[in-house]
């Protein structure tokens, strides 16, 4: 079936622009991060990276997967929020960070996720550990489970706190995978964006250890991490104007060195990229087409499912529509049907397509609808 010539000028017009000009990359020092990953949120889209394949230890960067799995326990209905936990012998004599567990001491499953989120209580993480999944080691397995199924290739867990291990690897592109997928959980950020707060009827104080959450306007989280071998680490995420970002940054020298590659890359997205709605028919494709043999000799067109996309502000005028679409159509057709296509551009680049679809239904005609038709032709004819 022979194509509308709208959809061969506009692809023409597209194709023959220059792929929009990318923005001068951040300027993120080598001795503040040995690999960054910034990467947009909604669509997984990578705007800046260095080394971002590289795997390294990722100290408490770690509990972001561990979150992730007590978050999906939660909504899953594995358990809820005000569930008490029992601290065992084990996660109490863990090492570093910790809000000193004692054996048997007892905690909700809200106030242990609470202390791993703002002072990264390793104590409480394996507590939540074995409360998930009935041992760490348990549930260690299910995290790399979690990370193969994300597509997190760099990656390799040994426990759920970060603590040193042999092999116990990650990189900044894996960390921003999981560290979206944790943000899909938009509550848990009553945790991660708590600045200062109290646990033990307020005997006991935290202080978030991320910095950017009381200094970077739009924070909302997510996890420091330190240790010798890694450096300094961070994922931070946050949200303006819609756009949501997460900078993942490794290996640090210092702890400042790190807050501030963080804030650059958070910087730099801001200042040149935004999420774009788009309509779902703007006058970019015909509104209907012919139909053969149909009951009806037209049928509506639309397009769902466009979403918002990605575009790069300083190029935001080179968005383009194209569409591919027969000129005409023959019934049965369904309701929903995909007819066509219809595609979005920021200069050479594909942004986002999705079918074209029918908006009603049309019957074929019928023996007798044909033989109708013959008999009036006949008649006219006379």
């Amino acid at each position: 079936m022979k194509r509308l010539f709208s959809f061969l000028l506009v692809s023409a017009l597209v194709l023959g622009l220059a792929f929009p000009a990318a923005a001068a990359a951040p300027d993120v020092p080598e001795n503040a991060a040995r690999s960054y990953v910034l990467m947009e949120s909604e669509t997984g889209e990578v705007l800046s990276e260095r080394n971002a394949h590289t795997a390294y230890p990722p100290a408490s960067v770690t509990k972001i997967m561990t979150m992730l799995l007590v978050a999906e326990a939660v909504d899953g209905g594995q358990y809820a929020l005000d569930d008490k936990v029992t601290a065992s012998e084990y996660a109490s004599s863990m090492g570093g960070s910790q809000i000193w567990l004692e054996p048997g001491e007892v905690f909700p499953v809200s106030e242990l996720l609470k202390t791993v989120a703002v002072v990264s209580a390793n104590d409480s993480a394996v507590a939540l550990a074995e409360f998930t999944s009935g041992s760490e080691a348990a549930f260690v397995e299910a995290m790399n489970a979690k990370a193969s199924y994300l597509g997190m290739t760099d990656t390799h867990f040994e426990n759920c706190t970060g603590l040193p291990a042999e092999g116990h690897v990650t990189s900044a592109y894996d960390i921003a995978l999981m560290s979206r997928e944790l943000m899909k959980h938009e509550w848990i950020t009553d945790y991660t964006t708590v600045w200062m707060d109290s646990i033990r009827e307020g005997t006991s104080e935290l202080t978030n250890t991320n910095r950017l959450i009381r200094t970077y306007p739009g924070a909302t989280g997510l996890k420091t991490g330190f240790t010798n071998e890694a450096k300094y680490c961070l994922s931070a995420t946050a949200t303006r104007n819609g756009l949501s970002l997460v900078a993942c940054v490794m290996g640090g020298e210092t702890s400042a060195l790190r807050f501030e590659a963080a804030k650059v890359l958070l910087d730099y997205g801001f200042a040149n990229y935004e999420m774009a709605d788009l309509l779902e028919n703007d006058g970019a494709f015909p509104e209907s087409l012919p139909v053969v043999n149909g009951e009806s000799d037209r049928v509506g067109l639309d397009v769902t499912d466009l979403g918002r996309v990605l575009v790069l502000k300083s190029a935001r005028k080179e968005l383009r529509y194209a569409f591919d679409l027969p000129e005409k159509l023959a019934a049965p057709l369904r309701e929903g049907e995909p007819v066509g296509m219809f595609y979005i551009y920021q200069g050479k680049k594909l942004l986002s397509s999705a079918p074209i679809l029918a908006t009603e239904s049309v019957k074929g005609q019928s023996y007798m609808d044909v033989l109708r038709m013959l008999l009036g032709k006949l008649s006219f004819g006379k």
